[in-house]
């Protein structure tokens, strides 16, 4: 049974979201402002967390943050009532794994949870470590480094890696990137994954204008040479 908590500051909405989760049968845990869900998170450490983004002592976007900084890998779920690209973009960079606006369907907020938690338990079966050569990716923790130096990679980032290593080799589009890491395709062109690809391979490649571990399928996406994968 997942635990789920939510991190919101108005109680109907929170009264509401924690009877509907109950009814499908998730555990819930709750907080009524950020400060108090940070340290409920780091805590209790939850499946998942359902994150508003308007909210007294720390807003949604630095609890986000916080967690990510803390290496916590709980998957989050942005709730806000504001819808403006600008505003996905915000919370998808500050760590957040999906973004729902409101007002918006229960069905959909299912939706939304149970596709997260899917992608969450199939990646607890895959190995989370490997490496790219001298470069050594730690996916459970979040943390990369190259001959014990270490290199900064963003949640994006190591999210685009854990899907590339979930292909077992296999190209990965440039939509299902959209779809799997920025959610329901936040951005509107293809061209942010080929921006996020060309970051990655500048930290990870010895030489970034002739990739050996990100190969680009031309007309498809990009793919991982899985014999480069160990651990």
């Amino acid at each position: 049974m997942s635990r789920i908590l939510i991190i919101e500051d108005e109680l109907p909405m929170r009264t509401a979201l924690k009877d509907c989760l109950e009814g499908e049968g998730f555990r819930v845990l709750t907080a009524s402002d950020g400060e108090s869900g940070l340290k409920r998170a780091v805590e209790e450490k939850p499946d998942l967390i359902l994150l508003d983004v308007m909210m007294p002592r720390l807003d949604g976007y630095a609890v986000a943050c916080e967690l990510r900084r803390l290496e916590q890998g709980v998957p989050i779920l942005m709730l806000t009532a504001k819808s403006q690209i600008e505003d996905r973009v915000t919370g998808l960079n500050a760590g957040a794994d999906d973004y729902l606006s409101k007002p918006f369907s229960t069905d959909e907020l299912l939706a939304r949870i149970r596709a997260i938690l899917r992608r969450t338990q199939r990646q607890q079966k895959l190995a989370t470590n490997f490496t790219l050569g001298d470069v050594e990716i730690d996916l459970l923790r979040q943390q990369a480094s190259c001959k014990k130096k270490s290199l900064h990679l963003t949640a994006k980032e190591f999210a685009m890696l854990r899907l590339l290593a979930e292909a077992n080799g296999e190209p990965v589009s440039r939509e299902r990137f959209l779809d799997v890491v920025w959610g329901y395709a936040a951005f509107p062109t293809t061209r942010t994954v080929d921006n996020h690809v060309a970051s990655l391979r500048s930290k990870l490649e010895a030489n970034p204008n002739e990739p050996r571990w990100i190969k680009t399928v031309h007309g498809v996406g990009y793919r991982l040479e899985m014999d480069s994968l160990r651990g």
